[in-house]
């Protein structure tokens, strides 16, 4: 293993791709065993050997598990539907996001893996905090709590809103960080302009949203170091931006694929697609969790040195439910679709409007020879609903993670 210096958070952010392989050979075959022991996951792991999951290949043959599964769960088996290892009572946190979906929390070491994050922004000893994510009910503001704790920061819980408040006690404690949603610290740092309050804070830790280059650009020209990571509520950190700002470095302790929307398929290299998460947490293992986000792996590592594997970053939503002539058709139902017909490479739903009436279109990627009546009957067995059938050419739809394209105006 390659010796790392303080640029890094640790020594598992340099391995080799042959080092990070064995050590998930040792470790993934573990979680899948605690997994398999527990009632949340009877069912779904059953038939298969914990020993024979050793790397993502063999990991890609389980199910996946969505947050609808988790909520149907845990509506049986308060609070976590029997998907961790310890009871309730061994948690120090219990938070509840939208749903209600409840979710576990330690405040024993870096649960949440916010730390490896926090060091890339140059955030450590000596550095002050603002923690402007909220601390009521739901975790973020305890995940990135957690975080600066583990590299060694001193945290103002500001939570949300009141900005003339913030604005007075980043002055008075000397705030030298943020941690927030992007939007949030423009606005602190415009009060703070008006109000002719001098703040010290250069550097940001974001997430929760969308940070667009031009704010970027906006918080560089001010002094400060803006960088963004990718993290759920049920999971913790996934991946996060180096100074590099080359794509989302996947954290250390997760598994990540990138699959065909409503499918636990993963699509081919460098494709779009929705991102699935296990982690290597004991206490909460989720085992090919569904974020229903869209994403896609980058080829080669950060120039910054870390040698994990990259993601592009929220790309979308891989949740493209649509509503057609008053039916739900879902991912899941055109993944079916392409499963009853071996020599169909994909398919993709393309839904209009035309004279006051919904209309469907259901794009075939097969060879010329097909032949498109042939489809009719598997396109009402699996959405539900009759489509005209279009036959396109091997490899001529989008690579876009979208399958289901809704093009009607609601304007």
């Amino acid at each position: 293993m390659k010796k790392h210096s303080d640029l890094f958070f640790d020594g598992l952010e340099v391995r080799s791709a042959d080092e990070r392989a064995a050590h998930l050979s040792r470790i993934l075959p573990q979680q899948i065993a605690r997994a398999q022991a527990l009632q949340g996951y009877a069912g779904r792991l059953n038939g298969y050997t914990a020993g024979d999951i050793t790397d993502v290949a063999a990991l890609a043959k389980l199910p996946v598990l969505r947050k609808s599964d988790l909520g149907d769960a845990q509506s049986m088996h308060m609070p976590f539907g029997n998907f961790t290892t310890k009871p309730a009572t061994g948690f120090s946190h219990i938070f509840q996001s939208p749903g209600p979906i409840y979710e576990p929390f330690d405040v024993n070491h870096d649960w949440f893996r916010m730390g490896r994050f926090l060091h890339a922004v140059g955030i450590g000893k000596g550095d002050i905090v603002q923690n402007c994510f909220g601390y009521h009910l739901t975790p973020a503001g305890a995940i990135f709590e957690s975080g600066a704790h583990a590299v060694g920061a001193t945290v103002l819980p500001a939570g949300t809103g009141q900005t003339e408040l913030q604005i007075t006690a980043a002055r008075d404690v000397g705030t030298t960080a943020y941690a927030g949603t992007p939007d949030f610290l423009k606005v602190i740092l415009d009060k703070a302009d008006a109000m002719g309050v001098a703040l010290n804070i250069t550097k940001a830790a974001v997430g929760g949203g969308a940070l667009f280059p031009s704010l970027r650009k906006e918080y560089a020209d001010r002094g400060v170091l803006c960088l963004q990571c990718y993290a759920t509520a049920d999971l913790g950190n996934v991946a996060y931006e180096s100074p590099a700002m080359e794509g989302l470095i996947l954290d250390e302790q997760v598994v990540v694929e990138i699959v065909t929307p409503g499918t636990g398929t993963p699509v081919p290299e460098g494709e779009v697609g929705e991102v699935i998460v296990t982690t290597l947490n004991p206490d909460y293992p989720l085992i090919r969790f569904s974020t229903g986000d869209l994403s896609a792996f980058m080829d080669g590592e950060s120039p910054c040195g870390r040698t994990n594997r990259r993601i592009k970053g929220w790309m979308g939503r891989a949740d493209q439910t649509a509503k057609v002539k008053g039916m739900f058709v879902r991912p899941e139902q055109v993944a079916s679709f392409v499963d009853h017909h071996e020599e169909v490479a994909k398919a993709r739903v393309v839904i209009t409007r035309a004279n006051e009436q919904d209309a469907m279109t259901v794009k075939v990627e097969a060879d010329d020879s097909a032949d498109a009546t042939r489809y009719a009957s598997t396109v009402v067995e699996t959405l539900k609903l009759k489509a005209t059938v279009e036959i396109v050419p091997m490899g001529s739809l989008p690579k876009d993670g979208v399958v289901i394209e809704d093009q009607r105006s609601y304007d």
